[in-house]
């Protein structure tokens, strides 16, 4: 099976997988708006990999064999500050004043 991957500009780390080369058919139109102008990553070849990078192999075959895609969000990011207050035995978030 294959599928094509493609990123935004909008959102680092943010993807949309796609049976086939330039077929948005199934992408609701709310999601490609929010989207953007996507950009071709690569096509590839989901039978050839055991496992793919920051996506769980099956849920990505039946998301493309149901819905006709697949949204990666980007992975969530850390909250430094709360890491570091917490380790200070601090509250995780500032009093409101």
């Amino acid at each position: 099976m294959l599928c094509a991957i493609y990123k935004t500009r909008k959102k680092q780390g943010m993807y949309l997988y796609v049976p086939k080369k330039d077929h948005f058919d199934d992408v609701p139109d709310v999601l490609k708006d929010m989207f953007g102008k996507p950009e071709l990553v690569t096509i590839l070849a989901i039978d050839k990999h055991k496992t793919l990078a920051g996506v769980d192999k099956k849920k990505l075959i039946d998301a493309l064999d149901n819905e006709g895609f697949y949204l990666q969000m980007p992975p969530k990011e850390d909250d430094l500050l709360m890491q570091h207050r917490a380790s200070l035995g601090l509250p995780t978030t500032p009093d409101k004043k």
